[in-house]
């Protein structure tokens, strides 16, 4: 697997980002489309699931077992097949907007992506 890696929409677009790829539900605020360039809202969570672990850090773990499940359907995993191939050609960036820099979604799908059997195998 390529490298991976996770950063907030607002820092700035750097030569080794590689392909910069936002991953949240809703375009962040203030971004120009120039800066971003492919939107995979269907990897984000859920709206339900965005609002009710929204502010409960405490309950991050609990977040990722939701997130998991969300990732089984049929929107989200052609959306990680895209993802997927992004990620053969070279080096991605996952975006995201929340202000919490090491528990927000595009780092709990960069876990998962590690933790999952079929990493490995990718590697």
């Amino acid at each position: 697997m390529s490298q991976l890696i996770v950063k907030r929409v607002y820092d700035p677009p750097l030569p080794s980002d590689g392909m910069r790829i936002l991953v949240d539900r809703l375009w962040p605020r203030g971004i120009a489309k120039d800066r971003i360039e492919m939107w995979l809202k269907d990897i984000a969570p859920s709206d339900v699931l965005r609002h009710e672990f929204h502010g409960h850090p405490d309950r991050w773990d609990e977040f990722r077992a939701a997130y998991a499940a969300e990732l089984g359907s049929a929107s989200a995993q052609a959306a990680l097949a895209t993802l997927e191939e992004k990620l053969a050609q070279g080096p991605v960036t996952l975006l995201y907007a929340a202000k919490d820099e090491t528990r927000n979604n595009a780092e709990a799908l960069r876990l998962w992506l590690e933790e999952r059997p079929s990493a490995a195998k990718n590697r």
